[in-house]
């Protein structure tokens, strides 16, 4: 256990003087603890608790190397340079990858720490309640881990104590085979439920609390009832003859009760509330994610730029004309959300979110027929769901007070149509106006938008978050209100409760600025709609995608939908005209992608590296592996 203790704490050293060789010999080693002093010290277990919170998995997140992924998808594209972690693959994912995903080593070694922890902490001489507290704690970071595993893995060995090899040559008892889907999800759900009440840490939004322990089996447990739902539903459901992946139709009401179950007892428990701490519905949404502390958070990832735990997201994604350095030659503009994401959100007269008067950029004409002539550059997206504004940021809106600069070139009238001229970014035509904004958008020029939008959620307003030197420490939410309510309307959906159903759906629209009781009905596609509107770049879109058994055909490497498509404003140049100095937008594919992303049957479950399985035979492959 030494060893293991030794991998994980961070002692300081202890000097003393010593009057000789002899004496230095006989000397006990003072750099390293016992287990009875680790564990026996309230102050160091919770040292190695907060060495094992930071390293809970994430799969997007804020930090360099995580952020880059919300451009996999249809959300976005990667509009830095080619990454270390990515390269330009962000923008071309045809195929994705069968390891795409994929997870095992990393997570098992903090599976095992944990457990190194937890037989310490049960043996050692902290009082029952500190005891019983700190292994609650370790038993939702264990189920955590468990269900990052299973929502990229399917069925995985499941490990709850330590494993210990006697050296005999003979390593059979210590290779476990994997177990079902349903097995681990069934283990996150008792678990959760066995430890609720003991975790303590009341008003904590870093710890895990009981609120914490409900929202992950909220989020779980209607994984676990989606999957058993919608996999059946599919032509030829994905499954392996042992369960190892795949989840019994016959589950699938009992997994969403639970949910809903869980769901409830966070609306109407009183601890936790929707933010609404600003009039402006718009602000209100974008303030949840930089407001730390506030009432909708349960549990978040948090940083503190004083003490040097910080994140690069501010820098590297706000507009172009808004930073102030770079770091590693990357800041700025390296995310452009999609126009098919700012579609997605409806208008509040409940309306679809297409957008009205738009023409086609790959026509020579720009289809100028179905051109709209807009007043001004902004009222495109008049009356548009205020999430919208919370989330992207679009042409014609600010941040912190500056006003984005995003115009693509001009539409110059010849006398019997219009020629669209662009230029560099920051340029200026003729007439002396902008011709290209100094935020673009440009059809390919690295760190500013490529698409006619850059994100405005989870960008910090601290001045110093756009400064390489300090870099941002607003936090990242692992749950929050919000996706628990939109975790209830599915629940709630699927088992007949439609009633219920609307009241939470409705809710989180009046707050988002909607009209009471704006809608009247629901279906599947349209929860997945709002879901979309609600949680976008909260590392949510993949997953649902996939537990819906839809990711295939959204991401089919065919459809429209498999590409990012861009909207760019043009000023209209014509003088004498009502029409002059109005805006028209076209669309196109983003330049930046140069093949459709394909979601293959085989990404739903990723695949075991083959050296994981030469070391454990009892491992079976993930279907179409």
């Amino acid at each position: 256990m030494m060893k293991a203790i030794q991998r994980f704490l961070v002692v300081a050293a202890m000097v003393g003087s010593v009057s000789g060789c002899g004496d230095y010999l006989n000397t006990d080693p003072q750099d390293i603890l016992t287990d009875d002093q680790v564990w026996g010290s309230q102050r160091l277990v919770v040292s190695v608790l907060s060495d094992f919170y930071s390293r809970l998995p994430l799969h997007i997140g804020l930090q360099e190397g995580q952020f880059e992924d919300m451009a996999a998808y249809d959300e976005a594209i990667w509009t830095g340079v080619p990454t270390a972690f990515q390269g330009e693959a962000l923008n071309d994912q045809n195929p994705y990858p069968f390891n795409h995903l994929s997870a095992w080593g990393g997570h098992y070694d903090l599976i095992r720490d944990i457990h190194v922890a937890m037989d310490g902490i049960t043996d050692a001489g902290l009082n029952e309640d500190l005891k019983s507290q700190y292994l609650a704690e370790l038993r939702f970071m264990r189920a955590f881990t468990y269900f990052d595993l299973v929502k990229r893995m399917g069925g995985v060995p499941l490990v709850t104590e330590q494993l210990e090899y006697d050296f005999s040559g003979d390593p059979s008892s210590i290779q476990l085979p994997r177990a079902t889907e349903a097995e681990i999800y069934d283990f996150i759900d008792s678990e959760l439920t066995a430890i609720a009440n003991d975790l303590g840490n009341a008003g904590s939004q870093t710890r895990a609390t009981r609120g914490a322990a409900l929202a992950l089996q909220s989020r779980a447990m209607l994984y676990a009832g989606s999957i058993a739902r919608h996999n059946s539903e599919m032509a030829s459901p994905i499954t392996l003859p042992g369960g190892e992946v795949g989840i019994p139709a016959s589950r699938a009401t009992e997994y969403y009760q639970k949910s809903l179950t869980a769901s409830k007892a966070l609306i109407e428990g009183g601890s936790y509330s929707l933010y609404d701490q600003n009039p402006d519905p718009g602000e209100n949404f974008y303030e949840i994610f930089d407001t730390k502390g506030n009432s909708e958070v349960i549990f978040a990832k948090d940083y503190l730029a004083s003490v040097g735990s910080n994140h690069l997201f501010t820098l590297n994604v706000i507009p172009r004309s808004m930073r102030v350095d770079i770091f590693n030659n990357r800041g700025a503009g390296a995310l452009s959300p999609s126009l098919e994401l700012v579609e997605n959100f409806d208008f509040l007269d409940g309306s679809s979110g297409e957008l009205e008067g738009v023409g086609d950029a790959t026509q020579a004409d720009h289809n100028q027929a179905n051109w709209i002539f807009y007043d001004n550059v902004e009222d495109i997206f008049a009356n548009k769901d205020p999430r919208l504004y919370g989330t992207v940021i679009y042409p014609g809106t600010s941040f912190t007070g500056e006003e984005v600069d995003l115009q693509a070139g001009v539409a110059v009238w010849n006398g019997s149509s219009y020629d669209v001229v662009t230029g560099a970014r920051a340029s200026t035509y003729d007439d002396g106006g902008v011709l290209t904004g100094e935020d673009g958008p440009t059809s390919a020029e690295s760190y500013t938008s490529n698409t006619g939008f850059y994100v405005r959620k989870y960008l910090s307003r601290a001045s110093y978050a756009r400064t390489a030197a300090t870099q941002a420490d607003n936090e990242w939410i692992y749950f929050r209100l919000g996706e628990i309510y939109m975790n209830a309307v599915e629940a709630a959906f699927e088992l007949v409760q439609e009633a219920e159903a609307l009241d939470y759906i409705n809710t989180l629209r009046e707050r988002a600025g909607f009209a009471p009781n704006s809608l009247t009905t629901l279906s599947r596609d349209k929860i997945r709609s709002e879901r979309w509107a609600e949680l976008a770049f909260e590392d949510h879109r993949i997953w649902d995608l996939k537990r819906w058994r839809i990711a295939h055909e959204v991401l089919d490497g065919v459809s429209e939908n498999s590409w990012v498509n861009v909207l760019f404003p043009y000023r209209v140049i014509r003088p004498g005209h009502p029409d002059d100095g109005k805006f028209v937008f076209s669309t196109r594919k983003s330049a930046r992608q140069t093949a459709p992303r394909r979601f293959q049957l085989g990404n739903y479950y990723s695949s075991i590296a083959q050296g994981t399985i030469n070391n454990n035979p009892k491992i079976v492959r993930n279907p179409f592996h």
